[in-house]
Formats: C-alpha cells, sequence, structure tokens
C-alpha cells in the first residue's frame, strides 16, 4: 500500500497524507456487527474519568473471531473491509458451510486466499495458526495467546508482529514489538506474519476537524490555563512556576513505572521494554 498525497483543493488539503488501500466497498456484514455504546471518557457515574474524548462519528462494532476456534477446517477470504475500531483492516472469511466470520487481515493476504487454523502443525503460510512449538525460530507471528484457547491478546495493532525466540520444553520466548521479551507457554496457537495495514502511522489528519470526528475533542495546555485551573498555569508570558509538568491535580508526571508489581504475568517478563533484565 502506497501513501498518497490529493491535489490540495482546500488548505487541509496540503497536509493530508491517506492510505491508498484496495478495499472492499461494500457495507460490514450484517449478522457480524452489533452497536457500540461510546462511554465518551465516562464512568458508570457519569463522571468524567477520561478527559478529552467525545463525539464522533457512529461507528458499528465488528466482531471479530480472536480464538479461530474451528480447527482443521479451510476458510476463504471473500473480502479485506475497514474496520472504524481499530487500526488494522479486517478480512471476512467464509468456511465451506456457509459461516463467516471476522479476522485481522495478515499482511500480503488478499482476496481468494484459503487459510486454516489447527492444534496441530499444518501448512507454514502467512495467515494460518497454529501453536508456537510447531514454528520454527525467527518466525514472525502475531494475535498470540497468553493463555492456550483464551484469544489473541499480543500483537493486534497495525504492522505490528513478534518475533519467536526460542522454544524451551512448555515455554516460548517472544520479542514483541515494544522490545519487551516475554514468555508465553508453547501451546499457545499465533497466525503467522505481520497484521496488514503497516502505513497506517505514515497518514496524516491534515485538519484538526478528523480529530473531531474520531472522538478526540481539543487538548488545551496546562501554562495557557489559570492558575485556578491547573498548577502550571498564570503567570506574565512564558513562566515557569515549578512542578512542571504536572496533572491539573498536582500529581508530578515526569515518567514513572506504572505497571503494578503485583500483576501475576511479571513472572513472564524476561526483559523490559527498557532493555533491562528482570532478576
Amino acid at each position: 500500500m502506497a501513501i498518497l498525497q490529493q491535489k490540495p483543493v482546500t488548505p487541509s488539503g496540503r497536509f493530508y497524507l491517506k492510505n491508498k488501500q484496495e478495499l472492499s466497498k461494500k457495507r460490514p456484514e450484517k449478522s457480524l456487527t452489533s452497536g457500540h455504546h461510546r462511554k465518551k471518557g465516562r464512568n458508570s457515574y457519569g463522571r468524567i474519568t477520561s478527559r478529552r474524548r467525545g463525539g464522533g462519528h457512529k461507528r458499528l462494532y465488528r466482531q471479530i473471531d480472536f480464538r479461530r476456534e474451528r480447527v482443521n477446517q479451510p476458510s476463504e477470504v471473500i473480502a479485506i473491509e475497514y474496520d472504524p475500531n481499530r487500526t488494522a483492516n479486517l478480512a471476512l472469511i467464509q468456511y465451506n458451510d456457509g459461516d463467516k466470520a471476522y479476522i485481522l487481515a495478515p499482511e500480503q493476504v488478499e482476496v481468494g486466499h484459503v487459510l486454516l487454523s489447527s492444534n496441530d502443525c499444518i501448512e507454514f503460510k502467512t495467515g494460518n495458526a497454529m501453536p508456537l512449538k510447531f514454528l520454527p525460530m525467527g518466525t514472525k507471528v502475531h494475535c498470540v495467546e497468553m493463555l492456550p484457547g483464551a484469544g489473541a491478546k499480543i500483537c493486534r495493532s497495525a504492522g505490528s508482529e513478534a518475533r519467536l525466540i526460542s522454544i524451551d520444553g512448555d515455554s516460548a520466548s517472544l520479542k514483541i514489538p515494544s522490545g519487551e521479551i516475554r514468555l508465553v507457554k508453547s501451546n499457545c496457537r499465533a497466525t503467522i506474519g505481520a497484521v496488514g495495514n503497516s502505513n497506517h502511522q505514515k497518514a496524516t489528519i491534515g485538519k484538526a476537524g478528523r480529530n473531531r470526528w474520531k472522538g478526540r475533542r481539543p487538548r488545551v495546555r496546562g501554562v495557557a490555563m489559570n492558575p485556578v485551573d491547573h498548577p502550571m498555569g498564570g503567570g506574565e508570558g512564558k513562566t515557569s512556576g515549578g512542578g512542571h509538568p504536572s496533572s491539573p491535580w498536582g500529581q508530578l508526571s515526569k515518567g514513572f513505572p506504572t505497571r503494578k508489581k503485583s500483576k501475576q504475568s511479571n513472572s513472564m517478563i524476561i526483559t523490559r521494554r527498557n532493555g533491562r533484565r528482570v532478576k
């Protein structure tokens, strides 16, 4: 896929870059969609707990088969579709009995390709899903399970991939896009190849209104506010009042680990994303 810059007929068009993709123009499969309530940053009491969210275009949620439970049943890709709820595109697959399902579209998978999911060793082909223990070292994978049968949790965004480093008994080592090296069970299934739509990050929005369509509201800098509204506000001109940067409630936000030390999956991490080995 290429990045396309159209002739600028408006001022914002000069800065707008979009992906040139060959996607299906059909409506999403009705039996695989459902209404999607957007919380707009509110919690169960209606209070805003995540700011700058709201508005945006209506979206239908596409139900995606992250488990690939229909094992040893070939399925044909009948369409590659856009999904407004994620960065990756979707592949609509159809089984021999007529049932359809959505999966994340792997890179280089096109309409007409036949894909397979299995708990055994099957053909090594992009888009096929099988346990990690049957894959050769260095294989690029995505949609990796963290627990066998629990569905894909790792590497689901556009262009992401993990590398299979080693297999030791019932454990497999993966290097994920953040640089972290972690263990998962070797009988966890993964899909061969990388997630498609890798040019997603090269696209630009072109104008602020396009962010509003996505449900992202404007963000005002703290230093541009009054002291009553933010600890970093006030002053004549650009001043530094100390304690930078901080949240509106005075909590310093210069960067510190937020991962809980009691998290159960901490024991599965070998090397953290900052390159430090876990002792």
